[in-house]
């Protein structure tokens, strides 16, 4: 049923497979079962839409009025609310990328007004104050709920057996040769759904976050991170921001610090080194997450921007978005459509993560685009937060009539 997902990339089609069945429980047991293992696949593009290294894409080259000392002009404030936070002016860029994936085309000019964006992915000792201040319990924590149907989705009429219902989230089994990969599963043999894993138990209910204060906090889902930005006066980035920041002012350059990976072979990010997905060498001086700041800033002071953990942007997910785009201020589509899985609401996901290979996904870039269910996190999924120009004002006034309803 898995390697039948994964292959379908139908849901309309999977559907009707699971509606067939006569026994009404083992049809709900199946469904439940296979949406587990299409949730985990979301977090990668399947093989098929691998770019090997050698083709790494090059971003459009553009009339642009970037001005080539942005990074000079960006600045810090003593003010609590943009604590490790850097303010961004409003400036213009290509978004985008020739050469690369179908939903990454075509390139296309951007003007955004200035922001606040945080210095570094959220981390586990951010999170908790914010669980410890508003008793918030996460997605990952609660029973699955199926929560990203779009509405009228057929499968709003299957239910979860009440024995598979069980707070969990995704992580990844690391096989220690291919033997152990069933060619009939593919990614689903190291992709799994763990009961108890969540943002204290990052890799399973034995696990915690003690030593990992200052690493991003993970198994949060689009939903979560927005209530986490609403606790603490912010908001998630457009995924325009989120390239515009990446990017660091640097024009037409395929990583946040230029146009090649490994610069005088050293490592610039916390991704995987050797070979996807049996061994990683660690070269990186990592196997999984990273505190934050363990690698060179770009030129706009931002960390982590590549690799690390995948981040969530506000932006619903469309393939051909880039086509008809507003140039001011884009927000993104209205609403979610994924062809490879329409009935499902997804949310735009930038920079790649520890998991990401030359040999797999190679997020890591600018311009790499990535989809995720909104009510489901991973072991390599996280956020950083923005806040917009004038927001201070908005705030202000907004606590006028609620004092407690955001608290930097």
């Amino acid at each position: 049923m898995l390697r039948w997902f994964h292959e379908s990339r139908n849901t309309d089609e999977a559907l009707e497979m699971v509606s067939s069945m006569k026994n009404p429980a083992l049809a709900a047991a199946v469904f439940l079962v296979a949406a587990i293992g299409l949730i985990a696949a979301m977090a990668y593009r399947g093989t098929e839409t691998m770019v090997p290294e050698t083709s790494v894409p090059t971003t459009a080259v553009a009339d642009s009025e970037e001005s080539p000392s942005l990074s000079t002009q960006v600045r810090k404030s003593e003010n609590p609310l943009y604590r490790e936070m850097v303010f961004l002016p409003g400036g213009r860029f290509t978004m985008g990328a020739i050469d690369s994936q179908p939903d990454e085309f075509p390139p296309h000019e951007v003007e955004l007004d200035g922001f606040w964006i945080d210095l570094h992915e959220v981390t586990n000792r951010q999170f908790a104050e914010f669980v410890s201040a508003t008793g918030y319990v996460t997605t990952a924590e609660r029973p699955p709920e199926l929560r990203s149907l779009q509405p009228g989705a057929d499968r709003e009429a299957l239910k979860i057996l009440p024995e598979m219902n069980k707070p969990g989230s995704i992580c990844s089994y690391q096989p220690k040769s291919r033997d152990e990969i069933d060619p009939e599963k593919g990614a689903y043999s190291w992709w799994q759904y763990v009961a108890g894993a969540d943002w204290k138990h990052p890799d399973g209910p034995e696990s915690s976050i003690e030593d990992r204060m200052d690493h991003p906090v993970v198994h949060v889902s689009w939903l979560d991170a927005m209530e986490y930005c609403k606790w603490a006066g912010k908001d998630l980035p457009t995924e325009a921001q989120w390239e515009y920041a990446a990017r660091g002012g640097l024009k037409n350059q395929v990583y946040p610090w230029g146009s090649s990976r490994n610069p005088d072979g050293k490592w610039l990010h916390n991704i995987w080194q050797g070979e996807f997905p049996v061994q990683n060498t660690g070269d990186d001086g990592f196997l999984h997450t990273s505190p934050v700041g363990s690698f060179p800033a770009n030129d706009f002071g931002l960390f982590d921007v590549s690799g690390n953990v995948w981040e969530w942007c506000k932006d619903y997910y469309q393939p051909e978005y880039y086509s008809d785009s507003p140039r001011s201020n884009p927000p993104g589509p209205s609403s979610s459509f994924d062809p490879m899985d329409p009935a499902v609401i997804k949310r735009v996901q930038r920079g790649g993560s520890f998991m990401c290979s030359e040999q797999y996904c190679i997020g890591y870039r600018n311009t790499a685009r990535m989809k995720g269910e909104e009510d489901t996190g991973a072991f390599h999924t996280g956020f950083r937060c923005v806040i917009n120009a004038g927001f201070e004002d908005d705030l202000a006034r907004t606590r006028q009539k609620d004092p407690m309803t955001a608290q930097p």
